[in-house]
C-alpha cells in the first residue's frame, strides 16, 4: 500500500483518539475542579452546620423544645417535596443544557421564565394553604405527639419555616441555570449563608424566643443565602426574566413529565428526613433530637464525599448523555463509585470515635452524658448506611442525566417501603437505636436497587468491579476498625474520655494510626484510589 495513503487513513483515526483523550481529560479536570469548589462548599457548610447543632444543643439539649423544633421542618419537606425545589439542578439542568447546546440561549432564558412563573405561582398557593392547615397536617405526619406543649411549639414554628420554601424553589432555579453554564462559587455560597442565617436567629432571638429563634433564622438564611445571593449569580450568567405565562409550552410540559415522578416517588433523603420525624414522633422526649445530631454528624462524611461529587459531576453527565456518549458517562460514574468507597474506612473510624465525637461536638449547656450516650450509640448504626448515602448522590444523578426520572422514583419507592416494617419494628423493639438501624438498612437497599437496575439499562459492564472493589473496601475497613478498637482499649484505656481534652487526644491518636492503615492497605493492595488521592488532589488544584 502507498505509504500516503496510510499516512491518509490513519491520521483521521490518530486525531479522533487524540481528541478523544484531550476530552476525556478536560472532562475529569473539570469535574476535578468543580469537585474541589463544591466539597470545599459542602465541608464548610457541614462544619458550620455542626456548630448550629452545637448551638442548638447547647440552648436546648436533647430535649421535647429541641424535638418540637425538629418536627417543625416534616411539613415544610412534604411542601418542598411536592414542588420538587430539591431536583431542579437534575430536571431543569438537561432542559436548559439544550438549548445552549443548539446555541438558543434566549429561548432557554424564556422556557427559565415560564418554568419559575408557573411552578413559583403553584408554591404560593401551596404555601397559603399550608399555614391556614397547619394543625392538621402537624397531625398528619408527626402523629405520635402527645404533649400539648409540644404540639403547639410545633405548629407555631412550622408556620415560620414554611414560606422559606418559596426561597428555596426560586433560588434552585437561580442555581441551576449557574450549574447548566459550569459556573458553581456562587452556588457554592447558599448552604453557608444559610446555616449561618440559622445560627444567627438562635444566638441574636433565642434568649428571648427560644426555638422560635432558630425558626426566624431559617426563613432568613433562605431568603439571603439561597435566594437574593443566587438572584445574584444567575444575573451574571447572563438570566434574562420575563412575567410570562405559558401553561402550554412544551417543555413546561416536559419539566412536569420529568419532575412528577421524583414528585410522587419517595427518595433517600426525603424518606431518611420524614421517617426519621414520623417514628422519632413516637420516641421519648428527646429521642427525635438525639436521632438528628446523629445523623448531621453522619452526613458530614456524605457531603464530602458523596454531595460534592455528584452535585459537581451532574452537569458532565448530562453533557455526555446529550451527546449520547453512554460508555463515557458509565466509566465517570464507575470511577467516582469507586472513590465514593473511601466513605466506608472513615465510617469505621467514626465508629470506633464515636462517644469521642459526640462528646467534644455536643457536650456542653443542655446536653449531658446522658444525651452523648444516646446520641453516640445511634451514631453507630447511622454509620453502616453511611456509604450508602453518598453513592446514591452519584447513581440517581445517573438516571437524571439521561433524563430517566421514571425508573429511580419507582425503584426508590419500591425500597422505601419494603423498608417500612423495618422502620416499626425497629422502634418498637429497641427504639432510637432502631430507627437509626432502619434508616441505614433502607438506604442500602435503595441504592443497591437503583444501581442493579442502572447497570442492565445501560449495558454497564464494568458495573461488577465496582462491587467487588466495595467489598475488597469493606474488608480492609473491618480489618482497621479492630485494629483500631483493640489498640484504643490495650494502650488508651488509662486516657479519660469523659472530658473534652482525653478524647481530643485519643481521636489524634487513633487518626493518625488509622490514616497509616488506610495509605498502607492502599499500597500493599494496589489500590490507587486510596495511594494515588492524596496525588490526584494536588495534580487538580494546580
Amino acid at each position: 500500500m502507498h505509504p500516503e495513503f496510510i499516512c491518509v487513513k490513519i491520521k483521521p483515526r490518530y486525531i479522533e483518539r487524540k481528541n478523544s483523550t484531550y476530552m476525556n481529560r478536560s472532562t475529569y479536570k473539570k469535574v476535578g475542579i468543580a469537585s474541589l469548589i463544591m466539597m470545599a462548599s459542602i465541608f464548610l457548610s457541614r462544619l458550620i452546620g455542626v456548630f448550629r447543632e452545637m448551638v442548638i444543643a447547647g440552648v436546648g439539649g436533647a430535649n421535647a423544645a429541641v424535638d418540637a423544633y425538629q418536627y417543625a421542618f416534616a411539613v415544610p419537606e412534604i411542601l418542598n417535596h411536592v414542588v420538587a425545589s430539591g431536583f431542579l439542578s437534575v430536571t431543569f439542568i438537561p432542559i436548559f443544557s439544550g438549548y445552549l447546546i443548539r446555541n438558543a440561549e434566549e429561548e432557554g432564558w424564556k422556557v427559565f421564565s415560564i418554568i419559575l412563573n408557573c411552578i413559583g405561582s403553584l408554591l404560593i398557593v401551596f404555601i397559603v394553604i399550608a399555614e391556614i392547615f397547619t394543625s392538621d397536617l402537624v397531625s398528619i405526619f408527626t402523629p405520635g405527639i402527645s404533649n400539648p406543649g409540644i404540639r403547639a411549639d410545633t405548629i407555631r414554628m412550622t408556620r415560620i419555616i414554611i414560606p422559606a420554601q418559596f426561597f428555596f424553589f426560586t433560588g434552585g432555579m437561580f442555581m441551576a441555570v449557574q450549574f447548566a453554564k459550569e459556573r458553581f462559587f456562587i452556588p457554592a455560597l447558599a448552604p453557608l449563608v444559610y446555616n449561618l442565617g440559622i445560627i444567627s436567629g438562635g444566638l441574636i432571638l433565642g434568649s428571648t424566643f427560644g426555638m422560635d429563634g432558630f425558626s426566624w433564622g431559617v426563613l432568613g438564611g433562605a431568603f439571603v443565602g439561597n435566594f437574593a445571593i443566587q438572584l445574584y449569580g444567575a444575573r451574571k450568567c447572563g438570566m434574562t426574566y420575563s412575567l410570562t405565562f405559558n401553561f402550554r409550552h412544551p417543555d413546561l410540559k416536559k419539566y412536569v413529565l420529568l419532575t412528577l415522578p421524583l414528585v410522587i416517588g419517595l427518595t433517600m433523603t426525603f424518606s431518611t428526613e420524614i421517617f426519621m420525624r414520623f417514628f422519632g414522633s413516637f420516641l421519648p422526649d428527646g429521642g427525635t433530637a438525639s436521632l438528628n445530631y446523629a445523623l448531621r454528624i453522619m452526613l458530614i462524611l456524605v457531603a464530602i464525599f458523596g454531595q460534592a461529587a455528584g452535585v459537581a459531576s451532574f452537569p458532565f453527565m448530562a453533557k455526555l448523555a446529550a451527546e449520547n456518549r453512554i460508555q463515557e458517562m458509565n466509566d465517570l460514574l464507575n470511577t467516582t463509585l469507586k472513590y465514593l468507597s473511601l466513605v466506608i474506612p472513615f465510617s469505621v473510624l467514626l465508629m470506633v470515635l464515636r462517644h469521642e465525637t459526640v462528646l467534644m461536638l455536643f457536650q456542653r449547656g443542655e446536653f449531658d452524658a446522658q444525651a452523648t450516650r444516646i446520641t453516640a450509640d445511634s451514631l453507630l448504626f447511622l454509620l453502616t448506611g453511611a456509604f450508602a448515602f453518598a453513592a446514591q448522590t452519584v447513581v440517581v444523578r445517573g438516571y437524571y442525566a439521561i433524563q430517566n426520572t421514571l425508573l429511580p422514583a419507582i425503584f426508590g419507592t419500591i425500597a422505601v417501603l419494603i423498608s417500612i416494617p423495618v422502620y416499626y419494628i425497629g422502634m418498637m423493639r429497641w427504639g432510637i437505636i432502631g430507627v437509626a438501624a432502619a434508616l441505614s438498612f433502607s438506604s442500602i437497599l435503595q441504592v443497591l436497587l437503583l444501581y442493579a437496575v442502572w447497570n442492565r439499562k445501560t449495558t454497564n459492564k464494568e458495573g461488577i468491579s465496582v462491587y467487588t472493589f466495595y467489598l475488597k473496601i469493606l474488608l480492609i475497613s473491618l480489618f482497621i476498625g479492630v485494629s483500631l478498637t483493640w489498640f484504643k482499649e490495650t494502650f488508651l484505656y488509662t486516657i479519660n474520655t469523659m472530658t473534652f481534652a482525653g478524647c481530643l487526644l485519643v481521636s489524634v491518636i487513633s487518626g493518625i494510626l488509622f490514616l497509616f492503615l488506610l495509605i498502607a492497605a492502599g499500597y500493599v493492595f494496589r489500590i490507587k484510589e486510596i495511594s494515588e488521592l492524596p496525588g490526584k488532589i494536588l495534580h487538580i488544584s494546580s
